[in-house]
């Protein structure tokens, strides 16, 4: 168990590093964004915002690509992201990478704050705690609320700092 676990946040790894690499303008969230700002949790997905521009959706396919040879991805659009919430893009490993232009009226990548925080000698530019808590702060799913209350507690202990 715990070797899948690691083999999972290996391959949420290589993809933000391929993202790195072809200047991808993304930012993290979600699950994994909480486990970068130090909770212990599981998650089966990477969410990411990304910039909603032409030359960022081809970045982010040639940045896929080079982590999957999977023609699907070529399936990703501009058109599709500004007309769903979300494009669930499944990995021949089996997991999920949700692709999101924005969450609903909340937040869109122009709109959170981005910090870099460095995992296993990878640059991440992920969703501050303080984004992270306003966007997770009302949420309904049992997981989100946890999220909440862990960043809450993480921003009023950076505080008394």
């Amino acid at each position: 168990m715990a070797e899948d676990k690691r083999y999972l946040f290996e391959s949420f790894l290589s993809i933000i590093k391929a993202f790195n690499t072809y200047n991808v303008r993304y930012v993290v969230i979600g699950g994994v964004a909480v486990i970068i700002h130090g909770m212990p949790r599981l998650t089966q997905d990477l969410d990411i915002l990304i910039e909603m521009t032409p030359e960022n959706i081809e970045k982010l396919k040639k940045a896929l690509k080079s982590c999957f040879n999977d023609d699907s991805i070529n399936e990703i659009t501009l058109r599709d992201l500004e007309s769903y919430s979300v494009i669930r893009y499944g990995t021949p490993e089996g997991f999920h990478l949700d692709i999101m232009a924005s969450i609903g009226e909340k937040a869109d990548y122009n709109s959170v704050e981005i910090g870099t925080k460095e995992v296993e000698g990878i640059k991440i530019r992920v969703a501050t705690a303080q984004s992270l808590y306003e966007l997770k702060k009302d949420a309904i799913r049992p997981e989100d609320k946890r999220d909440a209350l862990f960043l809450e507690s993480l921003l009023k202990n950076n505080k008394k700092t």
